[in-house]
């Protein structure tokens, strides 16, 4: 499909720079099976499932994956001293990681960023800034060391606009965070408050978790134009053989299972061998649902709202439909929803 095909305008005035407080007060957009549309709340979610609803988590913990380091002046060939902007984005070893790196045109293979207590040499270099960084720490150390000076990474369209605080370390953090590896949060999961969970609880909605650890790729614009030929970064992904067997019970039981984010979303259409039935395991997964895809698990998604282009918006599509989702998110703009990581929510259900 053509990539135009995703395309919207935004307003500026649109996008969350700090998320709803509580959490819970953030508004929600309710599209149902038929397409129709209708305004709600977050805290209205337990009215809007059934009993024996199964919403499915990721329970990722954002790690404090956004450093600033300095590539001293090269004693040969010249060269002043360079200030870097490193984004981790995925862990290839105990001492290693992709990262993005800014100015990346400036370093070179072999250059050694200075991050005070620690250093990474550049040992690779992709496009888009993409770079394979070995770390004088290993392990925990390596973490130790990256936790006492990164920052949380926020989205590029929040940072541009605004330095990163306090208040981040906590709204970027969903409250059942468990399993370190994000380097984004898993942003649908922000909504949730214990008296939600109640709430849900005495509505009679399961609960079970996966984990997907997400990635900077995600930010990342579609630069192709054409779907077909856009390369998605991989991702790593778990589901425990409790969790597998709650899922498998409830699409047996007819119940439906509900995604609470799209990395819930494609963990669990990544560990499914056919409809309807899930297996336990671990991967890596690059799965790039666009219009067309059958779905294996997921019934409905909560999410929130997402880029113009982006490979989220176009899933979203796949799942409630092309022409839904534009008339969704029209509306939504129209109607002054907040958009992207800090913004409001929507609950969507797969179109029939």
């Amino acid at each position: 499909m053509r990539v135009d095909d995703f395309d919207f305008d935004l307003p500026e005035a649109s996008i969350a720079l700090r998320p709803a407080r509580p959490r819970d007060s953030a508004r929600l957009l309710h599209v149902d099976a038929s397409g129709a549309l209708a305004d709600k709340a977050v805290l209205d979610l337990p009215d809007l499932l059934r009993a024996g609803d199964l919403l499915v988590f990721n329970d990722t913990r954002v790690i404090p994956a956004a450093l600033t380091g300095t590539r001293a002046a090269r004693a040969v060939g010249g060269g002043g001293a360079v200030s870097a902007e490193i984004n981790l984005h995925k862990r290839i070893g105990a001492d290693r990681w992709r990262a993005f790196v800014r100015p990346a045109k400036r370093l070179k293979i072999g250059d050694v960023i200075e991050f005070g207590a620690f250093s990474a040499e550049v040992v690779e270099k992709a496009e888009g800034g993409d770079t394979l960084l070995a770390f004088d720490k290993s392990g925990a150390a390596l973490d130790e060391a990256i936790a006492a000076t990164g920052v949380p990474p926020l989205p590029p369209y929040i940072a541009r606009k605004r330095e990163v605080d306090a208040a981040d370390i906590e709204d970027y953090q969903t409250l059942f965070a468990r399993e370190d590896g994000s380097v984004a949060a898993p942003t649908a999961g922000l909504h949730f408050t214990e008296r939600l969970f109640a709430a849900l609880a005495a509505r009679g909605v399961e609960r079970c978790d996966v984990t997907l650890h997400v990635g900077a790729g995600t930010f990342l614009p579609v630069k192709a134009d054409d779907t077909d030929d856009h390369l998605m970064h991989g991702e790593w992904c778990t589901i425990s053989q409790a969790s597998a067997d709650a899922i498998n019970a409830a699409k047996a039981e007819g119940r439906r299972v509900i995604a609470v984010g799209t990395t819930a979303l494609r963990t669990l259409e990544s560990l499914a061998p056919e409809v309807g039935r899930i297996e336990a395991g671990s991967r890596d997964t690059e799965i790039f649902i666009t219009p067309g895809y059958e779905f294996r698990i997921t019934d409905a998604l909560l999410t929130n709202f997402h880029l113009p282009r982006s490979t989220l918006f176009m899933l979203v599509s796949a799942l409630a439909g092309l022409e839904t989702m534009q008339r969704a998110y029209a509306h939504a703009i129209a109607d002054g929803y907040r958009f992207y990581s800090y913004g409001d929510t929507s609950l969507l259900e797969r179109a029939r």
